[in-house]
């Protein structure tokens, strides 16, 4: 599934549809990628994310008040790296 910015994505997480990763980039229209997630935790409080950030200094998301099932990659990464990640994430 696909959404165009925050609120977007909300409203999908929001539905009954299955969801087993969230994929997300810390910057995005409407609301930020751990506005986003927090939110999402509202109502799927086990759903694991990964967030996308091409800032050095995303370590703000990687506080204590963060999720265990939430992890990181910055850009640039290639499309291996990606799905490696997914994969282990979705797998665990």
């Amino acid at each position: 599934m696909e959404a165009i910015d925050g609120p977007s994505g909300l409203r999908v997480l929001r539905t009954n549809a299955r969801i087993d990763l969230l994929v997300t980039d810390v910057g995005l229209p409407g609301m930020n990628g751990r506005q986003l997630a927090d939110q999402a935790r509202e109502t799927r409080p086990g759903l694991k994310v990964l967030f996308i950030t091409g800032y050095a200094r995303a370590s703000r998301y990687q506080t204590a008040s963060c999720s265990p099932a939430w992890k990181m990659i910055t850009k640039p990464f290639d499309l291996d790296n990606l799905s490696q990640r997914i994969r282990a994430m979705v797998s665990s």
